[in-house]
């Protein structure tokens, strides 16, 4: 999702992509039960407009792809499916995507879970393991600028504002987005205030 990204050197990207279990999701690899549930979610022009990977309309057949890639390890990073920890329904992805300039948070939930804060907790989750199963310094993420509930989420978790670029999007071709980081210090300093 980031462009224009400056090399980081000495950096260790490499991760292992555990089963996370937040307050109220399970954040695990995709598997083809999801596949339905998937391409129903992703198929919807407001989630596939704020992202730069999901095209529209999404299938199934594009659905499958996206789950066997997981399996395959194609992957570049940890991919997660969002679950709820209740009823086990499938309700988005997330994931730390391993990129030459550092390591990538994203996610996109489906619109009928929109505004209940899965966001916010799957994002929690990722940044906690991006810092502690890595030795990066930095982590990045980035939303379309006419996405505010994204900014929010981001501003939740404590990232700073980097600056603005574009990206490419599948959907929608070339858009402008406002990019952000987290460094390992304010992330540390945040989680020992959580703790306080």
């Amino acid at each position: 999702m980031i462009a224009e990204r400056e090399e980081t050197g000495g950096e260790s990207h490499r991760i292992d992509c555990p089963v996370l279990v937040t307050d109220r999701l399970v954040m695990r690899p995709p598997h083809e039960d999801d596949v339905t549930e998937l391409a129903e979610l992703a198929n919807d022009r407001r989630v596939a407009d704020m992202l730069s990977r999901l095209p529209h309309p999404y299938t199934v057949g594009d659905a499958e792809a996206f789950v066997n890639s997981i399996r395959e390890n194609a992957w570049n990073g940890c991919a997660y499916a969002l679950t709820l920890a209740e009823t086990g329904a499938f309700i988005g992805c997330a994931g730390l995507d391993s990129k030459a300039g550092g390591l990538e948070l994203g996610y996109w939930i489906g619109h009928k879970y929109w505004g209940r804060g899965y966001a916010t907790e799957a994002a929690h989750a990722l940044v906690d393991l991006a810092f502690r199963a890595t030795e990066i310094d930095k982590l990045h993420v980035a939303c379309r600028v006419i996405n505010p509930a994204s900014r929010r989420v981001i501003h939740k978790c404590g990232f700073q504002y980097a600056g603005q670029g574009m990206m490419d999007s599948v959907a929608v071709g070339k858009v402008p987005v406002e990019r952000y980081q987290l460094d390992r210090k304010t992330w540390v300093s945040l989680r020992t205030w959580g703790s306080a």
